[in-house]
């Protein structure tokens, strides 16, 4: 009851302001047909298209009729182009009474160029092919044209992913052309099942994505509000994955993401196969994934490469890791402020002469030394890798000498911090929200003690588990259990185990979709 008031508010607001600012809702710009006349069309696409320099025609005779090849320079593979398209053209003896329709029967039906070939009939969708690497042909008289894929722009070649390295599997890594990552999800699935389902983004940019699912495994449900979620981005232009991932987010707000990311085409292929939808944007070499759970932000493909005791040893370093990223420093603040008869004699001897010489409390010292470190993090990731390592070697040895010998920070506390840092490279797809939490819980660690860190764990823990995206519920099958699927969460059982039963995300104890509904 308390949703729907607050949505009815938040439309009535929505609606207030379109009017006081004048936003009112434009229609769709109209689209323009192609027309019979070869050179009234030259003049209104060269009108359109602002007589850009990028824009290039080039005209030939066939039997007297005069026919257009149109494409943007650097786009195109001008050798292919001859090779398949001009030269079987310019070769052909027509007939004398041969007519344009001649002309097009013979490109479309008995020629090679039909490989990749598709009937446009307005200027909008000229630009759409032309702009994604497609020459296209228009022939006088016909009101209509022929788009052909010839790409030949240069991209970076397949390699090894920078953000998931593994050590037994695959080394190539999703590129930024989306036909080039569409292949790649192809070679590992060979499923008639698995379909790719092409959309375009961004009234400017025109940007195009690709929707990959099982037919045989996917929710209905789930395919349905995908779509609707992105047809309602109206952004004007889409220059990565990142600008489509907030529309795919569910509620409540957190700052956990339910939308996953991956390079890898191999991990994408084993979120499909569990009846999941990627979502790959042309240009950026980052997958999208919906829904995304909470445990899988601790898996990695190396997990099914080794033993299975090995990799579950792994995957329960990993969940004590993300603990202690952001939970050790607010700790130490806290059992040393409030606390300190929780510490061994010895050590609180140590930490208290340590302490004594800073000029700072020690909230302070843990807010200072962590933003330092934040700050030579960033500094390390945006400057060129040669002096991105060496930024990072000096912060790390002379920042953190300098500041103890001089009385600033204590020795305790760049332990503390440095051991902070390391756990966080354990876990790299959680270091977005971990960096966050973990100045939140120094604060909360130096006003209110370990009793602030008990209620703040709460806090944190009830938020993820009331996240929900799509139907499907964000710390599943943790909450709600779910035995079956507790054999790949915490630990990871052997194949011939796991193999026994299969369990597509929408078969989740708690889930709102079921089956295909």
């Amino acid at each position: 009851m308390i949703n729907y008031f607050k949505n009815k508010v938040a439309a009535i607001l929505r609606n207030f302001e379109d009017k006081s600012t004048g936003n009112i809702p434009q229609a769709e710009e109209s689209k323009t047909d192609i027309v019979k006349d070869l050179n009234d069309n030259m003049v209104n696409l060269r009108e359109k298209y602002k007589n850009s320099s990028d824009f290039l025609a080039r005209q030939i005779k066939v039997n007297d009729i005069s026919i257009s090849f149109l494409m943007v320079e650097g786009m195109v593979n001008l050798q292919t182009m001859s090779e398949l398209m001009l030269e079987p053209l310019l070769n052909e003896n027509f007939a004398k009474n041969d007519g344009k329709d001649t002309i097009y029967n013979f490109i479309q039906e008995r020629s090679i160029l039909a490989v990749d070939m598709k009937d446009i009939f307005t200027y909008e969708e000229v630009f759409q092919f032309i702009m994604s690497g497609f020459v296209v042909i228009l022939i006088d008289g016909l009101e209509k044209g022929i788009a052909f894929g010839m790409q030949g722009f240069n991209f970076r070649s397949i390699s090894e992913p920078a953000s998931e390295v593994n050590e037994l599997g695959s080394r190539e890594g999703f590129t930024e052309p989306l036909r080039i990552n569409m292949t790649m999800v192809r070679r590992r699935i060979k499923s008639p099942m698995l379909k790719f389902e092409l959309m375009n983004v961004g009234k400017t940019s025109r940007t195009d994505i690709c929707l990959m699912y099982m037919t045989d495994k996917v929710s209905n449900k789930l395919l349905r509000e995908v779509r609707h979620k992105i047809s309602q981005i109206k952004l004007d232009i889409i220059l990565s994955s990142g600008y489509i991932q907030p529309f795919l987010e569910g509620k409540p707000w957190s700052i956990f993401s339910d939308v996953g990311t991956t390079e890898r085409p191999d991990v994408l292929a084993a979120k499909i196969n569990e009846g999941r939808i990627a979502i790959v944007v042309d240009g950026t070499p980052y997958a999208l994934i919906v829904p995304y759970l909470f445990s899988e932000n601790f898996q990695s493909l190396d997990d099914y490469s080794h033993r299975a005791y090995y990799s579950s040893f792994i995957r329960i370093v990993k969940y004590l890791s993300f603990a202690s990223t952001f939970l050790l420093p607010a700790l130490y603040v806290g059992i040393v402020t409030f606390h300190p008869e929780l510490l061994p004699h010895s050590l609180l001897f140590n930490v208290a002469a340590a302490e004594v010489l800073t000029p700072f409390p020690l909230v302070v010292e843990a807010l200072i030394m962590n933003l330092l470190y934040e700050v030579m993090r960033e500094a390390g990731l945006r400057l060129p890798r040669p002096i991105g390592h060496a930024v990072s070697i000096v912060g790390a040895l002379v920042v953190g000498d300098a500041a103890v010998t001089a009385g600033l920070i204590g020795a305790p506390m760049v332990l503390v911090v440095a051991m902070t840092a390391i756990s966080s490279f354990v876990v790299p797809s959680l270091h977005e929200p971990v960096s966050i939490l973990k100045f939140v819980f120094i604060i909360i660690a130096g006003t209110l003690g370990l009793y602030g860190i008990a209620l703040g764990c709460m806090i944190i823990l009830l938020n993820v588990c009331s996240l929900n995206n799509f139907g499907y519920i964000y710390m599943s099958p943790i909450a709600p259990f779910s035995l079956a699927s507790m054999r790949d969460t915490f630990i990871r059982v052997s194949f011939p185990n796991m193999q026994k039963k299969n369990v597509k995300i929408q078969d989740l104890n708690g889930m709102e979709v079921n089956g295909k509904e």
